[in-house]
């Protein structure tokens, strides 16, 4: 099986900060603690041990007994369900939304890094554990974010009204998503346990929380994958000392703007921190709380607080504040005996602006990895690209750029004029001494006929091309097919496919395959050859 890599910054679609983090430039060395190597894990089971108390792994342990009580627990997972309560077990996280059926391509890299760096920080840590852990983002309300995924290129959306936490939805209106995914799919016997998959976990339960936590059980809980649902009474309580400090200090915004003014300077910010980065949550309700005039407010309601109000609600219900973008990592990290987290580009971009806050926090800030990232291509496809004279790594470049490479490479013409535009530059610079011996109005004359004529010989090259690329409409269209296929809506397959096109084809074979393919500590984009 064909495995070839592509450096992160090769690819064109990583940003200037991860592939600075993942090159270890110095410029950014303050954002962030250990590096994920070997020996920065080390240094962070060091930083760790200690810190997470008996207590936290007993309010951890029970909360996820609570969480898993009506779901099918395999073996592995009840193992190390158990094993957190334990002073030397640790975890490695990965979050997402609940996106429908998964959503992109990409959730599956995500828990995949983690359960195989988990193997990896096994064998070379064998005194300690180690615990994969999915962290639901049930407390999101951006429903238009996960609301849809594609099968082949339909796309399939669950278009109705959401408010609140989108964890808390009711799956009730949801079977028309389920014609519409068993019509796209096919009859194949992977088609049919994908149907019935997908009926498991969305009409048989009855929220989208209970639905995504059965349908990643079902696909990872063999490999010990934990389950996390922050939506928690319990878990709330361990984080409100954090929630309290915020309300009364608004001390994320002050540590994170910090971090933010060097971005500013070097990097694009990926979030701006809000005076109160938190949620009120109550019902079919998340919004967030603002301060004004010494008054807590929840913004589009009537809701309001004093200051000892907001503070006792704190006390007996601190199920009903939400971290935002800005305070779920230090809420995770605050509850959970973790190590690393492993997210996506853009996660891990704003991860880098947290350090302070985590320093502010007296927690110890996580090792972060990104993800492995994938494009999944068949044998039948790299014999094209073969055909073609091409690399993977080309098929990465702006359309209209590979093609121009295709047509250049198979043409028998140079279609650089180079050579000519010297030769014309050099007959206007023989003619300027001509400016001083003459009119004035002659130098104008001749700068206007120079611009003209080098503007002359680019459209040329450029008529050149376009007469090339017919002769060669052939390689031409191969080129443009076999990079569509691959780069659907022109952009990373992984973000724009969901995992049921491979799986229908690869079954059950798919997961163990991808396991065995990437390596998480690889810092590459890997191209595999199903």
């Amino acid at each position: 099986m064909r495995n070839t890599q592509i450096p992160f910054r090769n690819t064109g679609f990583f940003s200037k900060l991860v592939c600075d983090y993942i090159d270890r430039k110095d410029v950014i060395k303050e954002l962030y603690g250990n590096f994920p190597d070997l020996e920065g894990f080390e240094n962070q089971l060091n930083l760790k041990k200690g810190q997470f108390t008996q207590e936290s792994r007993s309010v951890l342990f029970d909360s996820l007994i609570s969480q898993y009580s009506c779901t099918n627990v395999l073996e592995a997972t009840s193992e190390n369900i158990k094993a957190l309560k334990s002073s030397n077990t640790f975890t490695v996280v990965t979050g997402h939304q609940l996106n429908i059926f998964t959503g992109p391509l990409y959730f599956l890299f995500k828990i995949i890094s983690t359960i195989n760096l988990v193997k990896q920080l096994k064998e070379k840590f064998p005194k300690n554990n180690f615990v994969p852990v999915y962290w639901m983002a049930t407390e999101d309300h951006d429903f238009e974010e996960i609301n849809h995924f594609f099968v082949g290129n339909k796309k399939i959306s669950w278009d109705v009204e959401s408010s609140g936490s989108v964890g808390r939805k009711s799956t009730e209106s949801i079977e028309s998503v389920y014609e519409e995914f068993c019509d796209a799919l096919g009859s194949s016997k992977n088609a049919n346990y994908l149907k019935e998959l997908f009926k498991k976990a969305y009409i048989k339960h009855n929220t989208l929380t209970e639905a995504t936590m059965f349908l990643v059980n079902e696909l990872f809980g063999e490999y010990g994958l934990v389950i996390i649902d922050g939506d928690d009474l319990n878990l709330k309580k361990q984080f409100s000392p954090f929630v309290e400090k915020e309300l009364l200090e608004q001390y994320a915004h002050h540590s994170i703007s910090k971090t933010n003014l060097f971005l500013e300077n070097n990097y694009k910010v990926q979030v701006n921190p809000r005076e109160i980065n938190l949620f009120y949550i109550e019902n079919e309700i998340r919004e967030r709380i603002v301060l004004e005039n010494n008054i807590y407010k929840v913004k589009n309601t009537s809701i309001k607080f004093t200051k000892t109000e907001i503070l006792d609600v704190l006390n007996n219900s601190p199920e009903k504040f939400s971290p935002n973008v800005i305070m779920r990592p230090l809420y995770q990290e605050s509850v959970l005996p973790n190590l690393c987290y492993i997210g996506g580009g853009g996660e891990l971009a704003y991860w880098l602006q947290l350090k302070e806050l985590f320093v502010a926090s007296e927690i110890v800030f996580p090792v972060l990895l990104l993800r492995n990232s994938v494009l999944l291509a068949t044998v039948k496809q790299g014999k094209k690209l073969k055909k073609l004279e091409l690399e993977y790594q080309d098929l990465f470049l702006n359309q209209e750029k590979l093609i121009n490479i295709i047509v250049e490479k198979f043409s028998e013409l140079d279609f650089s004029f180079d050579n000519q535009r010297q030769m014309l530059q050099q007959i206007f610079e023989d003619l300027k001494p001509l400016i001083y011996q003459t009119d004035v109005t002659f130098k104008g004359a001749l700068e206007a006929q120079e611009k003209k004529q080098i503007k002359g010989l680019l459209n040329l090259e450029k008529r050149l091309l376009i007469a090339e690329k017919r002769k060669h409409k052939d390689v031409v269209g191969r080129t443009r097919k076999l990079q569509d296929s691959l780069f659907p809506r022109k952009g990373l397959q992984e973000r724009n496919v969901n995992f049921a096109d491979f799986y229908k084809e690869y079954g059950e074979e798919l997961i163990p395959v991808l396991l065995k393919q990437l390596n998480p500590l690889s810092f590459e984009y890997s191209v595999i050859e199903l």
